[in-house]
C-alpha cells in the first residue's frame, strides 16, 4: 500500500513522508502515542477502568444506598428520557432486580408535559408518596429549588449528572458528576450511564460478597453504559474507549430480547453490529419513545424479560419512529417556507434563528433545530406549544463557537422559564407572552459576544488509490474501532477517479452510489445516504475524474457481506 498521505486542517495541506505503516500511521495520526498503543488497541477491563471511588461522594452515595436497601426504604430512580438517561434507569434497575430488592420505582419524565429535569411536581407527589432516597441519573446538576424540597421533606438525594457545574449546585446528599469542583476522577467526559454504571461497579465492590453478587456480573449492564456512550456522543478516548469497546461486544450477544427485537425490526445481525448500528438505527428508535409518546416505552422494551411482549413493545417504537420522521419532514418544509419568506421582506444579518409554531410537537424540536443549524449554517432556537402546561418549549443548537448555556444564563431575568444542557445543544422554556422577544433579546446577547463561525476538521489519513481497497486494510483500520467524537473514521484520498456508473437509489432517490474499477477490472461501489450528485455543487456524469475523500465499510445488509466506501466529499 503505497501511503503518502496529506492532512486538511481549515483548509491546510500538510504532505507527510511517505514510509509509515498504516496502522502506525493511523495512530499517530489520532494523538496515540506509542506508551499508549496497547492500551487504545486492546482495552483491558480489568487494567484500564478507573476506580468508582475516585469519583466525589461516591463513597457516601453507596453506603446511603446500601442503608435504604437494609431498611427497605421506598427509593425512586429519576433519570432523563433520552438515550443516555434511559439506559442509567435500565442499569439501576437491573441491579435491585439482582440483588432482589423490590420497594422501588423507576419515574422518566415526560418531555412534553414535564420537560427536561427534575420537576417541583414530581418531587411534591414523592412526598406524598413517602419516598426516602430519589437517585438521579443524568439530571439533577441545575435543580437546586426542588432537591432542597425533597431534603427539607425528608428524602435524600443522590444526584449523577455529568452535564455542567453551574456556580449555584443543589445542596443534595451526595452528587457524583466528575465535572464538579474538588473530584479528582481522571476522566471528566463519562456519559450519565457510564456514571450509573461505575455506580453500580461501586456498590458490587463495596458490598458484592454481602448480596451474593457473582464477581464481574456488572459486565452484563456494559450493553446499557455501551449504547449510551455511543449514542450521547461523548469522546471515545480514555475510559469511554473502554466503555464503548465492551459494550458493544455485550450488546453483540446480549441477553435482552427487546434489544434483539428491536435490531430484527431493523434488519440489523446484532453478532456483527457496530457503532453506527448503535447511533443510527437503535438510539433513534428508543428516543422516538419519548418524542412521540412515554419514554417509559423505551425503558420498557430495553428492560422486558418476555420475548413476546417485547417483539409487540419492538414493533411500536419503530413505528413511532416512523411517524417522527415523516413529522420532521413537515416541520421541515413550514421551515422552509417561513425563513424564505423572511427572507423576502428584509435582509437577516443575525448569526442565529428564532422559529417556532404552536402547533409544531415539542419532543422533536432538537432534530428540527439540528437540521436547520446544519443547513443554514447559523445558532437555531426552535419553539413550540406545551398545551398542557399553558407554556411554550424549545430546543437550541449552536453553530459555531456559541455557547448556549452562556448566552442563555445572559439574557434578561424572565426571559427563560428554565433552561439547561450543553454548550452545543439545550432546551428551554417561556411563556406565551415572552416568546415574541426572545428574538430581539438574543440579538443583544449574541451581538455583545464573539462568535467565530465554524470551522471543519477536515483530516485526511492518506491519499491510496482504489486497489487499495482491500479486506487487509480494512482489518487494519478496524483494529480502530469503535469510532466516534475523538476518534474520527480514518478518512482516504482517491486522487484521479474515473467513475464508471452513477446513480441515485431509495423510494426518493435521495441516495447517491458511484461505481469505480480497480486495475483488475472489479467494481468498488462508493455511497452518500441522503445525498445527489448535486449535493457537491457540480454534476457528476459518468467517465468524469473526480478527487474522492471516502471511509472504509462494510456492509451486510440483506445477508450480503460487501466492503465499499462511504463518501465524505467530492473535490
Amino acid at each position: 500500500m503505497q501511503v503518502s498521505f496529506i492532512r486538511v486542517l481549515y483548509g491546510t495541506i500538510v504532505c507527510m513522508p511517505n514510509h509509515f505503516e498504516l496502522l502506525e500511521l493511523l495512530l499517530n495520526n489520532r494523538g496515540v502515542k506509542p506508551e499508549d498503543r496497547e492500551k487504545f488497541l486492546n482495552p483491558s477491563y480489568t487494567d484500564h477502568l478507573y476506580d468508582p471511588y475516585l469519583l466525589k461522594d461516591m463513597e457516601k452515595a453507596v453506603v446511603r444506598i446500601f442503608e435504604a436497601v437494609e431498611a427497605k426504604e421506598k427509593i425512586v430512580i429519576y433519570s432523563d428520557y433520552d438515550c443516555d438517561g434511559i439506559p442509567a434507569a435500565v442499569i439501576m434497575h437491573d441491579f435491585f432486580k439482582k440483588i432482589g430488592y423490590e420497594n422501588f420505582i423507576v419515574y422518566i419524565p415526560d418531555r412534553h408535559d414535564e420537560g427536561y429535569g427534575l420537576n417541583m411536581e414530581a418531587v411534591d407527589e414523592f412526598i406524598k408518596q413517602g419516598i426516602n432516597l430519589l437517585i438521579t441519573f443524568d439530571l439533577g446538576i441545575t435543580a437546586v429549588d426542588e432537591v432542597a424540597q425533597a431534603q427539607a421533606n425528608g428524602i435524600d438525594v443522590i444526584i449523577t449528572d455529568h452535564h455542567i457545574v453551574h456556580e449555584s449546585i443543589p445542596n443534595a446528599y451526595a452528587i457524583i458528576n466528575p465535572k464538579q469542583d474538588g473530584c479528582e476522577y481522571p476522566d471528566k467526559m463519562l456519559c450519565g450511564s457510564g456514571l450509573a454504571f461505575k455506580l453500580v461497579q461501586a456498590l458490587i465492590k463495596k458490598y458484592g460478597e454481602y448480596w451474593k453478587i457473582s464477581d464481574g456480573w456488572e459486565k452484563w449492564s456494559l450493553d446499557m453504559a455501551g449504547l449510551a456512550t455511543l449514542a450521547d456522543q461523548v469522546p471515545l478516548v480514555d475510559e469511554n474507549r473502554v466503555l464503548a469497546y465492551y459494550g458493544l461486544k455485550v450488546l453483540q450477544k446480549s441477553r435482552r430480547p427487546g434489544l434483539a427485537e428491536l435490531f430484527r425490526k431493523a434488519g440489523v445481525d446484532m453478532s456483527k453490529l457496530n457503532e453506527e448500528d448503535v447511533t443510527f438505527t437503535l438510539a433513534p428508535r428508543l428516543n422516538a419513545a419519548s418524542r412521540m409518546a412515554s419514554p417509559m416505552r423505551a425503558f420498557e422494551v430495553l428492560s422486558a424479560q418476555d420475548l413476546a411482549e417485547a417483539r409487540t413493545m419492538a414493533d411500536n417504537l419503530a413505528k413511532l419512529n416512523d411517524e417522527r420522521k415523516s413529522i420532521v419532514a413537515q416541520i421541515m418544509k413550514d421551515v422552509k417556507k417561513t425563513l424564505e419568506k423572511k427572507a423576502s421582506i428584509e435582509e437577516d444579518e443575525k448569526s442565529f434563528i428564532v422559529i417556532g409554531n404552536p402547533k409544531w410537537k415539542v419532543g422533536i424540536l432538537g432534530l428540527v433545530a439540528s437540521k436547520i443549524a446544519e443547513e443554514h449554517k447559523k445558532s437555531v432556537f426552535a419553539w413550540g406549544a406545551d398545551e398542557k402546561a399553558n407554556i411554550i418549549r424549545g430546543s437550541c443548537r449552536a453553530y459555531g463557537s456559541a455557547n448556549l448555556v452562556e448566552i442563555m444564563t445572559s439574557l434578561p431575568e424572565k426571559s427563560l422559564l428554565g433552561f439547561g444542557g450543553h454548550a452545543g445543544a439545550g432546551g428551554f422554556s417561556a411563556s406565551y407572552e415572552e416568546i415574541h422577544f426572545l428574538e430581539e433579546r438574543l440579538a443583544k446577547v449574541f451581538a455583545g459576544q464573539e462568535v467565530t463561525e465554524a470551522k471543519k476538521d477536515y483530516f485526511i489519513d492518506a491519499s491510496i488509490s482504489i486497489d487499495d481497497v482491500t479486506a487487509d486494510n480494512y482489518k487494519v483500520i478496524e483494529q480502530l474501532a469503535p469510532y466516534g467524537v475523538g476518534n474520527p473514521k480514518p478518512t482516504f484520498l482517491f486522487p484521479d477517479l474515473p467513475i464508471s456508473n452513477i446513480k441515485e437509489f431509495g423510494k426518493e432517490q435521495n441516495h447517491l452510489e458511484l461505481t469505480f474499477l480497480n486495475s483488475k477490472g472489479k467494481p468498488v461501489k462508493a455511497i452518500a445516504f441522503f445525498k445527489t450528485r448535486e449535493s457537491f455543487n457540480r454534476s457528476l456524469t459518468k467517465e468524469e475524474r473526480i478527487q474522492l475523500t471516502a471511509t472504509f465499510e462494510k456492509s451486510t445488509f440483506g445477508g450480503r457481506t460487501e466492503l465499499r466506501l462511504r463518501i465524505v466529499d467530492i473535490m
